[in-house]
């Protein structure tokens, strides 16, 4: 028997399909659809100003944008609704930006999340190379400034040379073949948060991330990416201080063998924010 459809029902089948596969699949670029919802978080503190800079770059394909209010006292949520009225918004409970990206985490309904900076250094478009990373294979997609393709316009000398010292003592202790260590924009599968218990507060979360990624055995690619100078503020990064956290983070990592910690991450979210 014929497999071949007749001519006045096949029509109606491929517009079924045609639907179906557009309320599956989002097509994210001419040569990739994929149907894993992305998050995006986004974790702010007096930003207002630099939020229109970032939004407008994030693709209209994402699922859903996180903003975690650090308790702002400009128009930082105002105009965050404003420039996307269905974002979601949490009021960050605790301080810094690690609980404040643990607090997004947590709220995420995506498959996929992407941690993107609030002062307009991160150019939203690259996330389709981040989640082309993910559907491509790997667990934890990890930007870097510094690999091939990748670049930065924010980063002093000083700051380079501590995070080159940083990251070749991650490298060596951990058996990682990082570039960059110290650099906010980032990719994973949700179901990653299972395996690399957060438990930080500060600047230093991307490193405690990047550590544990490598301990938990997750498949690891880096992201050639730009990072721009800050368009409006002031950063609150420090070098020294926030350099020093890093380097007590890798020191106590160090002293914690794979596994040791508990595989569930999220006891450790629930709770530290609030869905407003």
């Amino acid at each position: 028997m014929s497999s071949v459809l007749p001519s006045s029902i096949r029509p109606a089948v491929e517009v079924t399909e045609t639907a179906r596969m557009k309320s599956e699949y989002r097509p994210i670029s001419s040569h990739l659809a994929i149907a894993p919802p992305v998050s995006v978080v986004i974790p702010a503190m007096n930003e207002a100003e630099n939020l229109p800079y970032v939004f407008k770059t994030l693709p209209d394909w994402i699922h859903e944008v996180v903003l975690v209010d650090g308790n702002s006292t400009d128009d930082t949520v105002r105009v965050a609704r404003e420039l996307r009225p269905d974002v979601v918004v949490v009021k960050q409970v605790g301080k810094g930006k690690g609980d404040a990206l643990i607090s997004g985490f947590a709220a995420c309904t995506g498959d996929i999340i992407v941690m993107v900076d609030a002062d307009g250094s991160a150019d939203g478009e690259e996330i389709v190379s981040y989640v082309s990373a993910l559907v491509g294979g790997a667990d934890f997609a990890k930007g870097s400034r510094f690999a091939n393709g990748g670049g930065t316009d924010d980063m002093t000398p000083v700051r380079k040379l501590g995070n080159w010292a940083l990251c070749t003592v991650v490298n060596r202790k951990f058996g990682a073949r990082y570039t960059d260590l110290c650099y906010g924009y980032n990719a994973f599968w949700k179901h990653c948060l299972d395996r690399i218990a957060l438990d930080c507060t500060g600047f230093e979360i991307e490193t405690l991330m990047n550590i544990r990624v490598v301990k938990a055995g997750l498949r690891v690619q880096e992201v050639p990416s730009h990072e721009y100078n800050r368009i409006h503020g002031v950063s609150n990064l420090s070098a020294v201080r926030d350099g020093l956290r890093v380097l007590r983070v890798i020191l106590q990592e160090k002293r914690v063998r794979r596994g040791g910690r508990r595989t569930a991450a999220v006891p450790a979210v629930i709770g530290r924010g609030q869905v407003l």
